[in-house]
């Protein structure tokens, strides 16, 4: 099973056809996302009819929560690598969520999770 990214997610509801095509290809059984992920798509809707719009289209992937195995990760995270990488909050979240779970992330920005060892990134055949 994979984490997906924020950005990934953003491109598949943008329509993009080739992370779409991906994502099939992965099998939406394969696909997760971090509560995180959710709360970053509905504050990005644009009005309440792209809100309902995104809310659908996540209906049937799992929100892994935030617990509080996560979140010591994620604090350990902010503290290893908030600065000397600017690693942010959402982004130890969901990287804590990615190690917690042992599943890879899915993300098309390298630069923001690829100092992170323990990480798992997917590689897109992209």
């Amino acid at each position: 099973m994979l984490l997906c990214d924020t950005d990934v997610l953003i491109e598949f509801l943008k329509g993009n056809d080739t992370v779409g095509s991906t994502l099939r290809s992965i099998g939406l059984q394969n696909i997760s996302l971090s509560v995180i992920t959710t709360m970053e798509l509905y504050y990005g809707a644009l009005n309440k009819s792209e809100l309902d719009r995104i809310k659908k289209a996540l209906s049937g992937l799992p929100q892994l929560p935030i617990d509080a195995t996560i979140s010591e990760h994620a604090v350990s995270l902010i503290e290893s690598y908030s600065k000397s990488h600017d690693l942010r909050i959402p982004d130890a979240f969901i990287a804590a969520t990615a190690i917690v779970n042992e599943l890879q992330l899915f993300t098309f920005n390298l630069k923001d999770f690829q100092f992170i060892s323990e990480l798992s990134i997917y590689k897109s055949k992209q």
